[in-house]
């Protein structure tokens, strides 16, 4: 089942206290970035974060499954009206991310 468009509006308005939240559709979901770095995902209307030590260890109670077969484990988020919750964690996980490497030139 795909996302609604609506849900992942919904979730980057809430999450929009850690930076600027944009998303893109990706294989029929939609991957979420904060300031350009890929923090989660949305997939089958439930918010995925990517997992840190940090952020598990400050939120041991977030459960973690895979947004998808295949996929590693995440922290899935059940709670997304707690908007001042979720500005936290996602400045918290995307402080524990790497920067985005540049994009390369496709000229020759």
């Amino acid at each position: 089942m795909a996302s609604r468009i609506e849900f992942v509006e919904y979730v980057a308005e809430q999450c929009g206290g850690a930076g600027e939240i944009t998303y893109k559709k990706m294989f029929g979901e939609y991957g979420l970035y904060c300031d350009g770095k890929f923090f989660g995902c949305v997939s089958d209307d439930e918010f995925f974060v990517k997992i840190t030590d940090k952020v598990k260890e400050r939120f041991p109670d977030l459960p973690e499954k895979p947004p998808y077969d295949g996929a590693r484990n995440s922290f899935c988020v059940e709670n997304v009206d707690d908007r001042d919750f979720l500005t936290e964690l996602v400045t918290e996980t995307c402080a524990a991310l790497p920067e985005p490497k540049p994009k390369k030139s496709k000229r020759k």
